[in-house]
């Protein structure tokens, strides 16, 4: 299947990514950004009368096999769950897995235009990579794919213009908001006046949700005198708001989530003393997987403002993304019949 832009949000939590479908509407889909090396036998698919099958692909990268898919494993012996937690993240061979895994369960072959994202302090130095890297024709053991070209922008950015999607009046050129993304790895913040970045005000640190995971991972250990490792666990018992099962005990992770607002606190006092007084605000948007969790580190920090947790935000960016590249193909079009 050919699309004109595809968009792709390899979150160090989860992959998201979005196209435009026949119908018009935006089609997305979801998958944790785990990519495991795949097991040299696969018993999972044994006998496919009374197993369920796994929504997975096997994705060859430098000719190794890892899988990825919606059915991929939270836990692993030792933790290693095939999660890449680092600041050079888009140079290694998960990422390339993961985003060769949203083009294959979208069953795309060609596109036009692959809007992904970046943290915003990494923008300078690996932007212009990720356009060499995908630009061109790729196999990843499931077929070729070919890729026209590729644009890279902020990824807070893909959040702003889904909030303005549907409220475009209160975007103007004059209305600044902020925009904070709470990923898994990163807290990324832009600073706007409708479109236009400040620079200045605009930045990213490492600190997002999985820090808070790990904190809470550090006491239950503590506590239950038993290492914790599977911080994919106690982040789908918070999103879902399920216990935490644990030795056969049900533990209920609000306390713990108490007990770990020192670690959100120091992230969002590192925003504020970039941002500075938000007098001029018209609202402080967040996104991203753990804009829930800083909701009240927010509110606490920017008490005059209006803070909001934008509708689905694990997806925001990515349908941000797909809405940017449209925009950018149909200036592109217009401008080559000029």
């Amino acid at each position: 299947m050919k699309t004109s832009v595809f968009a792709i949000d390899v979150g160090y939590g989860n992959t998201k990514y979005a196209h435009r479908a026949a119908s018009g509407t935006i089609a997305t889909g979801m998958f944790p950004s785990l990519a495991p090396v795949a097991a040299s036998v696969a018993l999972s698919g044994y006998d496919d009368r009374k197993l369920d099958r796994k929504v997975l692909a096997k994705i060859a990268v430098d000719k190794i096999d890892y899988e990825v898919g919606p059915d991929v494993s939270l836990t692993a012996a030792y933790g290693k769950t095939g999660r890449a937690l680092s600041d050079d993240y888009v140079q290694s061979k998960n990422y390339a897995a993961l985003l060769y895994g949203a083009i294959h369960f979208a069953g795309v072959t060609h596109i036009e235009r692959l809007v992904l994202g970046l943290p915003v302090h990494n923008m300078p130095r690996y932007s212009s990579e990720l356009r060499d890297r995908f630009t061109g024709d790729h196999d990843y053991g499931l077929g070729r794919v070919t890729i026209e070209k590729v644009v890279v922008i902020p990824q807070p950015l893909g959040s702003l213009v889904a909030a303005s999607s549907n409220r475009q009046n209160e975007f103007g050129r004059d209305s600044a908001h902020l925009v904070i993304d709470v990923g898994y790895f990163t807290t990324d913040w832009v600073y706007a006046n409708g479109f236009t970045m400040d620079d200045r005000r605009s930045d990213g640190i490492q600190g997002g949700a999985s820090q808070i995971y790990q904190r809470i991972a550090e006491l239950l250990t503590k506590e239950w005198k038993r290492k914790v490792v599977d911080i994919e666990r106690i982040d789908q018992a918070l999103r879902e708001e399920k216990p935490f099962f644990f030795y056969n005990h049900n533990i209920n992770l609000a306390p713990y989530l108490d007990q770990a607002q020192n670690v959100i606190d120091g992230v969002v006092d590192v925003m504020k003393n970039n941002v500075g007084e938000l007098s001029n605000v018209r609202s402080i948007i967040l996104s991203g997987g753990g804009g829930a969790l800083y909701r009240t580190g927010i509110l606490n920090a920017f008490p005059l403002n209006t803070v909001e947790v934008i509708e689905a935000p694990c997806m925001a960016n990515v349908k941000g993304f797909l809405i940017v590249g449209e925009a950018g193909l149909i200036r592109e079009r217009a401008t080559a019949k000029a």
